[in-house]
């Protein structure tokens, strides 16, 4: 597949935007059966697509371009003063272990995650159907990126593998590790992953500069992002 859009394509209706209260937002669905296979989705990560359960899309919203995909150059990327400080706490006592198949104890973290961290989102309250129809997929492989504290899981980063770059769908943890800066850590860890197997890019999503929230992915450098349709360099 070159990159280029597919010929079967939908368009969402309008609906509030979970980021920015004061806008609406709507999606390009792609419905095309050819294109759910990792070979295929990595293309279509290159042109702003992202992945939320089975389901490819990208934001096409009416009036607002405020969601720009941002991926990390993996083998070039420095760690700053910051996220190495960040990265020394985890050295002591602390393990990275990667799974390529879901555990048991996943869900249980993700619900507390969600209950005690995300109680003005979407996504709360939690519950098992939500975290298995929004984090897996049945045509992406997955890698699962666990931090370990001694015997106990306190984070997880769910991962997509392809086979030139790595995508971030999404990171909990235990909120009484808060103070660690698990975020920054797990993120870490995805870019070292794809250094070792190493792919090219690791993709982080959407950065949305009037988001609070959501402006830390532009911190892992190099990157770019992908904005007016073009890759450019942050």
């Amino acid at each position: 597949m070159t990159e280029h859009f597919p010929s079967k394509i939908g368009l969402s209706q309008q609906f509030d935007c979970s980021y920015l209260p004061d806008r609406k937002e709507q999606l390009l669905v792609i419905l095309d059966h050819e294109c759910y296979s990792a070979e295929r989705f990595e293309a279509l990560l290159s042109l702003g697509f992202r992945r939320s359960g089975d389901q490819i899309y990208r934001p096409h919203c009416p009036m607002c371009n405020a969601c720009q995909s941002v991926r990390v150059l993996a083998q070039q990327y420095t760690a700053s003063k910051s996220q190495k400080r960040k990265y020394k706490k985890i050295k002591n006592g602390f393990s990275i272990q990667v799974s390529y198949d879901e555990k048991p104890n996943y869900y249980p973290l993700y619900e507390k995650y969600i209950s005690e961290r995300h109680q003005d989102g979407t996504m709360y309250p939690p519950n098992r159907l939500q975290y298995e129809s929004f984090l897996f997929c049945r045509w992406m492989p997955i890698s699962f990126i666990e931090l370990w504290h001694e015997e106990k899981l306190v984070a997880i980063a769910v991962t997509d593998t392809m086979p030139n770059a790595l995508s971030a769908i999404y990171t909990f943890f235990d909120p009484d590790y808060e103070h660690m800066s698990l975020g920054t850590v797990m993120i870490m860890a995805q870019i070292d992953l794809a250094k070792s197997e190493n792919k090219q890019y690791v993709y982080l999503g959407y950065q949305i500069d009037e988001c609070k929230k959501m402006r830390y992915k532009k911190q892992f450098l190099p990157a770019q992002q992908f904005k007016e349709d073009v890759w450019t360099n942050i």
